[in-house]
């Protein structure tokens, strides 16, 4: 459902049109754009509260820039809805996340103002720094490039490391540190009291009013004034802030705070930046939901809050007549407070994401068992593995595809020295409409390739406690849990705790002709399909092989002696994942069978609902019904020839 735009938005199709507007209309463009978004959120869906948090920056952006000739790079892009409608996308907006429609972040295939793709958080300094060096050298002096980050994201290392080669490259860049104190999370740490030091500053604050405009004034008089300039500034703030800078420590001039909902003065404050050479960098503080009332309370519940009513504020829900089943990740979070509460030895550790995980539950609980550790990854994991060395039982959650960002410490800190870090791997799979940079499609064949790693995917939420329990027995290495985005398939799901030998499979259903073996929740669309397929007179047998390593080779032999004819089910990339692990199994025991391997092809997948998904990639109920009637017309083809 598209919605009307206000009077002066709807005639701005390009920043070239917004430019035309004078300063004193600023201030309409943000309250008819912030009201956009709105709208289009509230019938459309998406997230919300970070991009009306923006309203204002991104319109000064595109008045003072001259984009997309400036580069400008948002971090995560949750905060670019309004970039996306000021540079030409409004009247598609509402296909925002929808399948086939508008990418939910900025995507350089979709348009040439986005000139980074993202998803993951913290890459914007870096990816502008990058820019900034190659214009550098291409001799385009005249060229700005802006990196737009949120506090949250200052938090990885990346971002600091970054900052660090910044400093000394001399290239022109901005970076623009958006401080709402907010990721999806409330912020966590060190830098989160010193950016709050920063801005309770009263003394400093009057200072730095006026700075940038002196500056930028100075610049044109001529280098020796500029440096004299620097200099002064830099002893100044040094007194008033009554310790170092740290970003003035890295040498970037820093400017700020300034209000980040002043759009005239954030355009006056852009345009002398401008005009300033070397990195820079402006710190805005700014309210996460600005504009919104409900989501300025409860910024957590309305960052990605989906359908809702934007006049009452009642999010939408789905109602049911009976119970229905849990999410995964709720699933998660409930049954490692039973574990905990029976086994001292298990601690709770995610990077940044609390509530999505679930783990907010087991803070709240067991407040010191539980750590949220900021968007940091790595530090995630080998924190987890420090943990491990004491005898305790870390049970580390990271979504899959955010899992990627950790791979060497797995590798080094964790499976080299067979550590029982259990790594429970949430939205693993095709995670929906967050699209290819949220997809958790590799974990099965990256994770299967480490020595000592136990590598599992449940099939249900009973299945999932279950491998919970498993993997903080005595005398467990590296254990990776992985399990979808979404809701389960058991309303009673509550069940006693039992262990699961590691690396055994099940059977669910005898069958003839044709085996089905499938990996984690996907499975259940084997299950559908076999309903289908049993009134059609086919009869597959169907195993949950549980474990992609070690697999079940007792089941394997089994499998291979009966059967010619295989299909193996993922959830996940097709090279390298369980279907290849049935493979290689098969070459090395000198079997015979006709392998159909579904999952995830060898290509990105865009965003749009799961089952849409699915079904584009071949491994949804209809596609494994496909496959095992190919299969099966082939064998009595073969036995009539015969």
């Amino acid at each position: 459902m598209q919605v009307p735009a206000g009077e002066l938005l709807k005639r701005i199709n390009s920043p070239s049109d917004l430019k035309q507007l004078s300063e004193d209309q600023l201030e309409q463009v943000c309250q008819e754009l912030r009201q956009y978004i709105i709208d289009e959120v509230s019938v459309n869906g998406g997230h919300f509260a970070a991009s009306l948090g923006v309203v204002e920056l991104t319109v000064a952006l595109h008045y003072i820039l001259n984009t997309p000739y400036d580069q400008l790079v948002w971090d995560v892009g949750h905060q670019a809805y309004g970039h996306k409608i000021l540079t030409g996308r409004r009247d598609d907006f509402h296909t925002n996340r929808v399948y086939g429609g508008l990418s939910g972040f900025p995507k350089r295939s979709e348009s040439e103002y986005d000139t980074f793709g993202v998803g993951h958080s913290s890459t914007s300094i870096s990816a502008a720094l990058g820019m900034a060096v190659a214009s550098k050298y291409k001799g385009e002096n005249d060229r700005q490039h802006v990196a737009v980050i949120g506090d949250g994201s200052m938090t990885a290392g990346m971002a600091f490391e970054a900052l660090n080669h910044a400093g000394i490259a001399n290239a022109n860049i901005l970076v623009i540190l958006n401080d709402n104190n907010m990721s999806i999370d409330p912020n966590v740490g060190a830098l989160k009291e010193y950016l709050t030091s920063i801005t309770t500053s009263k003394p400093y604050n009057r200072f730095r009013d006026d700075i940038a405009g002196v500056l930028a004034k100075i610049s044109s008089i001529g280098p020796d004034a500029y440096n004299l300039a620097l200099k002064i500034e830099k002893s100044i703030k040094g007194t008033l802030l009554k310790r170092s800078n740290f970003f003035e420590a890295l040498k970037f001039r820093y400017f700020g705070p300034v209000d980040g909902h002043d759009v005239k003065n954030l355009a006056k404050v852009l345009r002398d930046l401008s005009e300033i050479p070397g990195p820079k960098l402006l710190h805005c503080i700014t309210v996460k939901g600005k504009g919104y009332a409900l989501a300025e309370k409860d910024q957590t519940k309305w960052h990605a809050p989906g359908l809702f009513d934007k006049i009452t504020g009642e999010i939408k829900k789905a109602k049911y007549d009976k119970p229905q089943p849990p999410k995964y990740q709720d699933v998660f979070g409930h049954s490692i407070i039973e574990l905990a509460e029976q086994n001292p030895k298990i601690m709770g550790i995610t990077p940044a994401m609390p509530s999505g995980c679930s783990l907010n539950l087991m803070m709240k609980a067991m407040p010191d068992r539980a750590f949220d550790v900021g968007i940091a990854e790595q530090h995630a994991v080998t924190f987890s593995a420090g943990l491990a060395t004491q005898g305790l039982v870390p049970f580390c959650n990271i979504y899959s595809s955010f899992m990627q960002r950790a791979y060497d410490q797995v590798v080094h800190d964790v499976a080299i020295q067979n550590l029982n870090v259990v790594f429970c791997l949430d939205r693993a799979g095709i995670a929906g409409a967050d699209g290819a940079t949220h997809h958790g499609a590799y974990d099965l064949a990256f994770m299967r390739c480490i020595p000592n790693m136990a590598v599992s995917s449940p099939m249900n939420e009973e299945e999932l406690r279950n491998l919970m329990y498993t993997a903080q027995q005595e005398n467990m290495g590296p254990f990776v849990i992985r399990y979808p985005r979404g809701n389960g398939v058991m309303v009673d799901w509550q069940r006693p705790f039992k262990a699961i030998p590691v690396g055994k499979g099940r059977i669910i259903c005898e069958g003839e002709e044709v085996v089905i073996l499938t990996i984690g929740a996907i499975g259940n669309e084997a299950v559908k399909a076999i309903n289908v397929l049993n009134t059609e007179g086919y009869f597959p047998a169907h195993y949950d092989m549980r474990f992609a390593k070690p697999i079940d080779e007792a089941l394997l032999h089994e499998v291979f002696k009966k059967f010619d004819k295989v299909v193996t089910v993922e959830d996940g990339c097709i090279e390298g994942g369980m279907g290849s692990a049935v493979l290689e199994f098969m070459a090395d025991n000198n079997y015979k069978a006709q392998v159909v391997r579904l999952g995830i092809p060898d290509k990105f997948i865009e965003h749009g609902e799961q089952p849409e998904l699915w079904a584009e990639c071949g491994y949804d109920a209809a596609s494994i019904v496909i496959s095992v009637k190919t299969l099966s017309t082939i064998i009595k083809a073969h036995t009539i020839a015969s």
